[in-house]
């Protein structure tokens, strides 16, 4: 059930059902020339909607987070940006708004990279403070050997526009976004990443080919993060979330 569709009864009759609830978070930021400055939240959200539908259950999706943690795409004219505490405060406070009405197992949905750090503390923050188990999801770890080929605006991305928001991708640009992207996300030397901004390394903001992404590889991508996050939602319903006992 998406929350921003349902009445408050509906919610109620709900959370009667069940504690699961979903929390899709993305970004507002540069995908190169030809792909939308949504492009993180949208695949959130269809994943989580995706995941909903082919788990064995009932879950709310709760609406979309648009805004994350993207300063690393501050050159390009659009990308919004939290800070790392603003946007752990955002999420905590959501999945609190969540576990107040009864869904106090909570899967965050996440699409956007720059996001994983912080979403990964506040899960475990939200777990052992707060009255709610949360985990964080990232759906382009969670589709097999494609994931190696993420890139930014690159060909899974594009692939999963071109599948399920075709109407927003610029064809007439795509040429352009490949010859100007980077190959690689940063500029690593011994392991470290001497980067801190995407436009110290790419030119246009993609990294990666987005002309190898068609819609068939984004249908495949959604079917394969979406298995993936039933099968998650599956085990955090089953899971014993009571917190372990001192060890003495």
């Amino acid at each position: 059930m998406r929350l921003s569709e349902a009445t408050w009864t509906d919610v109620s009759n709900l959370a009667a059902e069940t504690n699961l609830a979903l929390l899709p978070v993305g970004s507002t930021e540069q995908h190169g020339p030809h792909a939308p400055l949504g492009t993180d939240a949208f695949t959130a959200e269809a994943v989580a909607e995706a995941g909903a539908e082919a788990y064995d259950g009932d879950a709310a999706v709760a609406p979309t987070l648009p805004v994350g943690v993207a300063a690393e795409h501050r050159q390009f004219p659009g990308t919004l940006w939290f800070s790392p505490e603003t946007f752990r405060s955002a999420v905590r406070e959501t999945v609190g708004s969540l576990a107040e009405h009864g869904f106090d197992r909570v899967v965050i949905v996440n699409g956007h990279g720059g996001n994983v750090d912080a979403l990964n503390e506040v899960a475990g923050t939200i777990t052992r403070e707060d009255d709610a188990y949360a985990v964080a999801f990232t759906w382009f770890d969670a589709v097999g050997d494609h994931a190696a080929k993420m890139g930014h605006g690159g060909p899974l991305e594009t692939a999963f526009l071109r599948h399920l928001r075709p109407e927003l991708v610029r064809e007439e640009r795509v040429e352009a976004a490949a010859e100007g992207g980077s190959d690689r996300w940063g500029e690593w030397v011994s392991g470290v990443n001497l980067s801190h901004d995407s436009a110290e390394f790419t030119e246009n903001g993609v990294v990666g080919d987005p002309r190898q992404g068609d819609a068939s590889l984004g249908e495949a991508l959604l079917d394969l993060s979406a298995e993936s996050l039933a099968e998650l939602l599956d085990a955090v319903a089953e899971r014993d979330v009571d917190r372990p006992r001192r060890r003495d």
